[in-house]
């Protein structure tokens, strides 16, 4: 699989350092290189590119603003980002933006071959399986989720979390093989969306169980190891009705 790619950068030199270093990475296409942010969007909605080396702080449109457009559009299929920035207080908002790496000035070939490498896992993941394979695959194999941690693309068997709790616009998973619990920048309600009904219920604004972990239930609340939760108000129905399969 080749990735291709553009290079974003006001500034003539480190433009090139960049366009150097995607042209001696075998699945790495230099497919154009501009000093404008504006200028790459036209290429952008023309063409079919995978990945942007995009600087941030750039004249017309930031490199923040230029992501922020990407992640508002439709569908999945729009480029990722790998932000390339001399200033280091840009993360968070290169986190939500959903950037795959942030690469800071001066950065080497070394460090700008990782970021790359985690592009190509990215599209690698997201990649269609064969027919044949899938026909002959498990149905208990399919059962994960993708999250976005830090700036990696995680893989989450479902059947391995016992409960996740609601932070605001982060998540943190809770898994039965590690003690120490994922974050991730998603809402509960869309992670919500990602799992079966079927195996886990939203039983607080906060949190979302898998029914396969509780190890005792009352009338309004439940426990998971050590931990109880009370149902909240808006979450009783459903949990009566889970409630009754114990009677």
């Amino acid at each position: 699989m080749i990735l291709n790619c553009i290079a974003v950068d006001d500034e003539p030199l480190a433009l090139g350092l960049v366009c150097s270093f995607i042209e001696q990475t075998p699945f790495l296409h230099l497919a154009g290189s501009f000093s404008s942010g504006v200028k790459a969007l036209e290429m952008i909605h023309d063409q079919q590119i995978d990945l942007i080396f995009l600087d941030i702080q750039m004249p017309d449109l930031t490199g923040i603003q230029l992501a922020r457009i990407l992640d508002r559009q439709p569908g999945s299929g729009g480029p990722r980002v790998i932000f390339t920035t001399a200033f280091n207080n840009f993360a968070l908002e290169g986190y939500k933006v959903d950037a795959l790496d942030y690469l800071l000035k001066p950065f080497n070939y070394e460090e700008f071959l990782t970021a790359a490498n985690k592009a190509m896992a990215y599209a690698e993941l997201l990649k269609p399986a064969p027919a044949a394979a899938l026909a002959s695959q498990p149905a208990e194999d399919e059962e994960y989720i993708f999250l976005k941690v830090e700036y990696q693309l995680v893989r989450i068997a479902t059947r391995d979390i016992l409960y996740i709790e609601g932070l605001k616009d982060y998540a943190k998973i809770y898994l039965e093989s590690t003690p120490k619990p994922v974050l991730s920048l998603i809402t509960l309600k869309a992670l919500e969306q990602k799992l079966s009904p079927k195996s886990f219920m939203r039983v607080h604004r906060s949190y979302i169980v898998s029914l396969d972990k509780v190890n005792s239930v009352t009338k309004n609340s439940l426990n998971i190891g050590e931990l109880s939760i009370t149902v909240g108000e808006q979450y009783k129905d459903a949990f009566n009705a889970y409630l009754s399969k114990w009677m």
